[in-house]
């Protein structure tokens, strides 16, 4: 016979119903499909005790009728010991007893049936359905809030897990690489770090907070309306395009400003399919260097394969991209892109490239400056952040999912390569500037 372990609260009953019944545990058993075994075990660990009458707060089983007196030594004193407040009598008394009632230690191992069980004094055990599961349940509950692993292996969990999470690594791309080793799911690390077994603290977690909702669309204004690049290039007409166009690669658009308005700026372009971002350093925000990266790009892989590459572009409505026709024409008029722009104060509608600019936070705060830094800093970083395994990627790296000979070329131009799972840092430390 296949036995099932696992007693739920309707075998709990048909328990109850057969211990009422003085029907035997292997006939419970066997009603229920269960070793009878485990109907024994489950009857001892989950019956609820009861305290029997313990005469002036002895437990000895004798106490209420013992007539003992003079166990301290005193000749004088005539008090029966059991009624005593100087002395415990059960200190000095070779007769107490506070053995449980034997019954209990045989099957059923409750009293829920016992003859005598309205008359007697000493502990008493019943089994109970409702009460037997929620003190299982509430068992179950605090055997998984436990920590589970002690010395070493806790010890070796930290050695892994604590340096890859002070590089800056997500959990998601640490548990792909390492997930076999770690040994534990990822909500389990999560709250060993929360009661403070590891050598990290919640401080050193990026975020355990959800997203802030997202705002209400605003209403577009007439001046944004009226803005002559955008006409038949809005969030709208982009939808048609797509409907229309369903197999067509989108890139998204966007910059990343620094800490002074004048200084240096970087220029974000995502692959939404494969979440491949690249990152431009721009000397300064205006139009005129965004139509420069983008002629140099088309020189670097040729029009056709920019034609490929980048076929379908979503930005957002900064001044930095109003010369549309230089953007979507090469140098010598030939239509390279088409593209398309966000309802203004709507940053949700390009969604991965939004996302992903949190990556370049984590090396590069807020409000710091990118005027120290360098080209070839811009292709490490991205080498870095393109090389994080993602949970939405099937816990893939966006390098790991290139498949696109066009994207390979302009990776080997551009520099670009996987980094070791072990070596991907997304702290402040990559680049070292002031």
């Amino acid at each position: 016979m296949n036995y099932s372990n696992r007693i739920t609260l309707s075998d709990r009953v048909s328990i109850e119903a057969g211990i009422y019944a003085g029907h035997t545990l292997e006939r419970i058993a066997e009603k229920i499909n269960k070793h009878p075994a485990t109907i024994s075990r489950e009857i001892r660990s989950n019956r609820t005790l009861l305290q029997g009458e313990h005469p002036r707060g002895k437990d000895c089983i004798y106490a209420a009728e013992c007539k003992i007196w003079g166990l301290c030594g005193k000749e004088e004193c005539t008090r029966k010991c059991a009624t005593c407040h100087e002395h415990d009598c059960r200190i000095f008394c070779n007769h107490y007893n506070n053995s449980p009632c034997k019954k209990l230690s045989h099957a059923p191992y409750v009293c829920n049936i016992c003859p005598q069980r309205r008359k007697c004094r000493a502990d008493r055990a019943y089994y109970l359905a409702n009460q037997a599961d929620a003190s299982a349940g509430r068992r179950r509950s605090e055997s998984r809030s436990k920590i589970q692993i002690r010395g070493e292996q806790l010890k070796k969990l930290d050695s892994i897990v604590t340096p890859l999470i002070l590089k800056g690594q997500p959990l998601t791309h640490i548990f792909t690489e390492h997930g076999e080793e770690i040994g534990v799911s990822q909500r389990t690390l999560y709250n060993y770090i929360d009661s403070g077994v590891l050598s990290i603290r919640n401080f050193d977690l990026r975020r355990k907070v959800g997203y802030r909702p997202r705002k209400k669309k605003k209403q577009e204004s007439e001046a944004f309306l009226n803005q002559q690049y955008r006409k038949s290039r809005t969030y709208d007409d982009f939808q048609k395009y797509i409907e229309k166009h369903p197999d067509v690669p989108i890139v998204e658009l966007d910059t990343v400003k620094g800490a002074r308005e004048k200084g240096k700026r970087m220029l974000t372009m995502i692959f939404c399919n494969i979440n491949v971002m690249l990152i431009f350093l721009m000397r300064d925000g205006k139009a005129e260097t965004v139509v420069e990266i983008f002629d140099w790009l088309t020189s670097l892989v040729g029009i056709e394969v920019f034609k490929k590459l980048f076929p379908l572009i979503l930005t957002d409505n900064g001044s930095e991209f109003k010369h549309i026709d230089e953007l979507e024409k090469a140098v010598d008029g030939e239509k390279r892109t088409r593209i398309y722009y966000c309802d203004p104060q709507a940053s949700w509608q390009k969604p991965h490239i939004e996302k992903n600019h949190e990556y370049i936070r984590y090396v590069i705060p807020q409000g710091k400056s990118f005027n120290p830094y360098t080209p070839e800093d811009m292709v490490l970083l991205m080498n870095h952040i393109n090389s994080t395994r993602r949970s939405k990627l099937d816990n893939s790296a966006p390098y790991e999912l290139v498949n696109n000979e066009d994207l390979k070329l302009l990776m080997e131009l551009l520099g670009l390569h996987l980094i070791s799972p072990d070596e991907v840092n997304l702290k402040p430390g990559l680049l070292k500037r002031q």
